[in-house]
């Protein structure tokens, strides 16, 4: 199968699957680093030579968290990664802060930013088509939890972050299940149950990103 090709399989379990050829890469050097990860999977797939640490370093726009005052003080996850993608203590970045660093190595007119839309549509737009998705959602599909607190630098808005946050590709689906090329814990092709990847994307705003072209 041709990279990028969407394929149409018979399984005599789960009926027909659609699953895109896409080259996996793990998060093991990189604890916090799943959208660093999952963006260089989607721009190697289109075209994009550029390694993780190349996309970390000279892409990816970084911002911190710090103390202040007695309180923690920070910057806009929806603006830049808040922390540093190569340690545990990193957070994390949101779809429009993502979309910045893969424009800095593709080009703008490259990104489409499809946040809002489901993942059923998603499959049916996209990968049907042959392009793979980044979304995000939680680690292992997990329930989402209440994370650290800071007051945002730039607007004095209270901002909390969502523990379990995780940024993964969406490469394919079947009756039952949506398939992803997970970072975390160098998963690999991984399949989770359609509803539950539904109310995970869900409850982290229905954040998607693609590139084309």
């Amino acid at each position: 199968m041709l990279p990028g090709l969407a394929q149409a399989v018979v399984s005599p379990f789960t009926g027909s699957k659609t699953l895109l050829s896409v080259e996996y890469l793990g998060q093991s050097d990189y604890p916090t680093g799943c959208e660093s990860v999952t963006a260089v999977m989607a721009l190697r797939q289109a075209g994009v030579e550029i390694s993780v640490d190349e996309f970390i370093d000279f892409c990816l726009p970084k911002g911190e968290v710090w103390e202040e005052g007695g309180r923690l003080v920070g910057d806009d996850p929806y603006l830049c990664f808040i922390g540093d993608p190569r340690s545990s203590s990193g957070f994390g970045c949101f779809a429009p802060a993502l979309a910045r660093g893969l424009a800095a190595a593709a080009g703008e007119d490259r990104v489409q930013d499809l946040t809002g839309q489901s993942l059923a549509r998603l499959c049916r737009d996209y990968i049907d088509q042959g392009t793979q998705v980044i979304l995000w959602a939680t680690i292992d599909m997990k329930e989402p939890r209440q994370g650290r607190s800071w007051t945002l630098n730039a607007t004095g808005e209270t901002f909390t972050w969502t523990a379990g946050e995780h940024c993964l590709l969406l490469v394919g689906y079947d009756r039952d299940c949506y398939y992803f090329n997970d970072p975390y814990q160098d998963k690999g092709l991984t399949a989770y149950e359609k509803d539950l990847a539904e109310s995970r994307y869900q409850a982290l705003g229905c954040q998607a990103l693609a590139l084309t072209g």
